[in-house]
């Protein structure tokens, strides 16, 4: 099965709160998913995000494929530098 890393849409209209959730890639944008690693919300100054380092790391070493601004949140969390830290470990 191939999963992402995705931002999933919440909130209400004009006001967008977002999850940050692993998911098969066949799914729905706001469908079902595997599990919640976080969230984002853009609407403050400056943008709120918080992940679960553990479960992104977890799913990154599994295979997940972050989309391109789970990629960006999960850069500014520090989470993908960790990990690449960790894969060239590995392999060393």
């Amino acid at each position: 099965m191939a999963t992402k890393i995705r931002l999933m849409r919440m909130g209400r209209k004009k006001r967008p709160y977002y999850r940050l959730v692993v998911a098969d890639s066949r799914a729905k944008r706001d469908g079902r998913f595997i599990e919640i690693i976080g969230h984002y919300n853009p609407l403050p100054n400056p943008t709120e995000y918080k992940v679960d380092e553990e479960k992104a790391l977890k799913w990154l070493s599994d295979g997940a494929v972050p989309t391109d601004t789970a990629r960006s949140i999960l850069s500014r969390a520090g989470i993908m530098k960790k990990f690449d830290e960790q894969k060239n470990q590995k392999s060393s």
